[in-house]
């Protein structure tokens, strides 16, 4: 049962303990996971339905936590100054030492992170202390929630509990910017901030191609790569077991015989899989270059629940480059 909380210190301590919280922000509700615990980030995929692991947006209580994890240019930190706290998220390069999730990153060596302008939403990240992962509160291709009804209707027991803070003043999701090239910021989302307001603070920002307009931009955007970071070593799917030559990224009992081994989950479950499958990769990618292992072979997962996303991800990671 989904419990309706009006207490931010309540809603923080749940989120510690690794559940699932609902909160508001000037945007839309988020759907709050502890960014740094890899089980509570998979489990914002789960209660969504979210058929691919696209990047999470990571919220903050102020702009010094953010650059935490991040590396910041000048470009960062004259937006932030301009813009935060608001509805601008700003995707940045990860910083080596980054305790966020990989997971709630899409594997990628970029986060994307906003410090929302809600009392309520401050409050929260305050009293968690901890960056909090939260796309929108909703079911997977549904409207998003600018109400605690809205989110009740979409995930009520789904997730622990619905954090109360209102109508939601802003009402359309976050501008979001990269800045993870040096070259150049590109608009990935339209949202809170317009345009215009951003080209003031850093000049000329690159714009998406609207739908159905053209071919998508080809700078960094969540997901829609075929070939989508990749390990370095070519990844075989399906492999019932591995050779002497190959790492094996094992789900369910391993056969012997690999070169290399990383367990997703030994009990064949899809939560910790999920939670695993980024490391997992990045992981038989050192061991096997270390090695001189000619490739890494994928246990076959099943296509239900979180499994569809997880086989979406290595499928990006199998094909051709």
């Amino acid at each position: 049962m989904t419990a309706l909380l009006h207490d931010a210190a309540e809603a923080a301590a749940l989120l510690r303990a690794g559940e699932l919280v609902a909160f508001a922000t000037e945007t839309v509700y988020g759907l709050g996971a502890d960014a740094r615990n890899d089980r509570a980030v998979a489990a914002i995929f789960e209660a969504k339905g979210r058929p691919h692991f696209n990047p999470l947006i990571c919220h903050f209580p102020d702009a010094e936590a953010a650059w935490a994890e991040v590396r910041a240019d000048g470009r960062a930190r004259a937006l932030a100054a301009a813009f935060w706290p608001g509805p601008l998220t700003l995707v940045l390069p990860r910083r080596a030492d980054s305790r966020v999730a990989l997971l709630a990153g899409a594997g990628l060596d970029t986060l994307a992170l906003r410090v929302p302008a809600h009392p309520q939403a401050l409050a929260l990240l305050r009293a968690a202390g901890t960056p909090v992962a939260a796309p929108s509160a909703n079911r997977s291709g549904r409207v998003s929630p600018t109400s605690s009804a809205h989110v009740l209707e979409e995930l009520s027991g789904r997730v622990a509990a619905v954090l109360e803070g209102g109508e939601c003043a802003v009402g359309v999701e976050s501008s979001v910017l990269d800045l993870s090239s040096p070259g150049g910021a590109a608009l990935l989302r339209p949202g809170g901030v317009p345009a215009e307001a951003i080209a003031a603070v850093v000049g000329p920002v690159g714009r998406p191609v609207p739908p159905g307009a053209g071919p998508a931009p080809t700078h960094r955007s969540p997901g829609l790569l075929l070939s989508h970071y990749a390990p370095t070593l070519p990844l075989r799917l399906e492999a019932d077991a591995a050779a002497p030559d190959e790492a094996l990224l094992a789900f369910g009992p391993a056969p012997p015989g690999a070169g290399a081994l990383f367990q997703l989950s030994a009990a064949r479950d899809l939560r910790e899989a999920a939670a695993r499958l980024f490391a997992g990769l990045r992981a038989l990618d050192a061991a096997g270059q270390r090695q001189g292992l000619r490739g890494i072979a994928a246990m076959p997962i099943p296509a239900e629940g979180l499994g569809e996303a997880i086989r979406d991800r290595l499928a990006r990671a199998a094909a051709p480059r």
